[in-house]
């Protein structure tokens, strides 16, 4: 059953960002531009009960338009594409962007549902949410887990994805390939994913979410000058009660390190098996993601349809969407045209 409501929530954020140097961050045109500065921003956050969740989600745009679907990772939230949302609001799409499962206002339905944070899970939840708004189909733009969500959407539904836009490439997590050593400089930039693994680290999460996000946010975009502000208003979506379980799930079971659900075994062994993307993409990455990720290179078979990679420049993170917002929401509209 669909059941929306609107909560008023955030303060009115700023709408456009810098715009990011080099080609590929070329500007949507100057009449969407001044267009989008008086589209509503995330001040209101509606929900919608969707699988075992009451999404808490934004909603930008003509409700007739074209749906795009905008997922965030962590430690972000929503406001990864506040700047993100309005430009596309102005050339015609309806744009939502949900709080995945363990951030701001989305909550279980039922208290006794496992924590569970395996990825394909959370692409079970973007198709519910889909459902549960009746979209069939929709452009699909994300980073970080997020993308990995994304990423196996595209892959297992493919039907429901008309394009995609995804940082980094493609995410889809194998646990065998995991249980593999990396050469120490690399398992160095993994030194979280290690420290989630052990009860002090579940702890600490806990106890310091705030300040695990930002140190988070200056590793992982070492150029992008944030205020405090701008982290602040990301960071009260860590407050959500299932926020720790979630994360640590997430990494432990890629781990192998912690169990899933049996009831998603074969979906896990799809997506594992690392299945290619036909769905028309764009993939993109910044010049100062100081994340873990892969060369484009190393991504580039895993899609069979119409394909680009484009690299932001002018030293732009992990959070490409609210440090290059113009280059992504361009990105979202040329793969829809692909």
């Amino acid at each position: 059953m669909l059941n929306v409501n609107t909560e008023p929530k955030f303060p009115r954020g700023r709408f456009l960002g810098t715009v990011a140097a080099g080609a590929a961050a070329t500007q949507l045109s100057a009449a969407a531009t001044v267009q989008a500065q008086v589209v509503t921003s995330f001040d209101s956050v509606k929900h919608v009960d969707a699988g075992l969740l009451r999404v808490g989600y934004a909603e930008v745009g003509p409700a007739a338009g074209p749906p795009v679907i905008l997922l965030h990772g962590w430690p972000y939230d929503i406001h990864s594409f506040v700047d993100v949302a309005p430009l596309l609001a102005a050339q015609g799409y309806r744009v939502l962007v949900p709080y995945m499962r363990g951030f701001g206002s989305t909550t279980f339905l039922l208290s006794k549902t496992f924590r569970n944070g395996e990825q394909g899970v959370m692409a079970l939840d973007v198709i519910a949410f889909m459902d549960a708004l009746k979209i069939e189909r929709a452009v699909i733009g994300a980073f970080d887990l997020g993308a990995r969500s994304a990423a196996a959407v595209a892959a297992r539904w493919p039907q429901r994805c008309k394009a995609l836009v995804s940082v980094s490439g493609y995410l889809l997590a194998n646990r065998a390939a995991n249980k593999l050593p990396l050469p120490p400089a690399a398992e160095y930039q993994w030194w979280y994913q290690f420290y989630f693994s052990t009860a002090r680290g579940a702890l600490g999460l806990a106890k310091y979410r705030y300040d695990f996000g930002k140190l988070i946010w200056r590793l992982a975009s070492p150029k992008w000058n944030f205020d405090d502000a701008t982290f602040d208003r990301t960071a009260a979506s860590f407050a959500n009660p299932d926020y720790v379980a979630i994360i640590v799930h997430n990494y432990r079971w890629r781990l192998g390190l912690a169990d899933g659900e049996r009831q998603y075994d074969a979906l896990e062994a799809q997506l594992e098996a690392g299945p290619i993307i036909g769905v028309p993409t764009i993939t993109m990455e910044g010049d100062a993601n100081g994340a873990p990720h892969l060369p484009a290179s190393a991504y580039r078979s895993k899609y069979s349809g119409k394909y680009e990679h484009r690299a932001i420049t002018g030293g732009i993170g992990h959070n490409l969407p609210q440090e290059a917002p113009q280059a992504f929401a361009k990105a979202i509209v040329d793969v829809d045209r692909l």
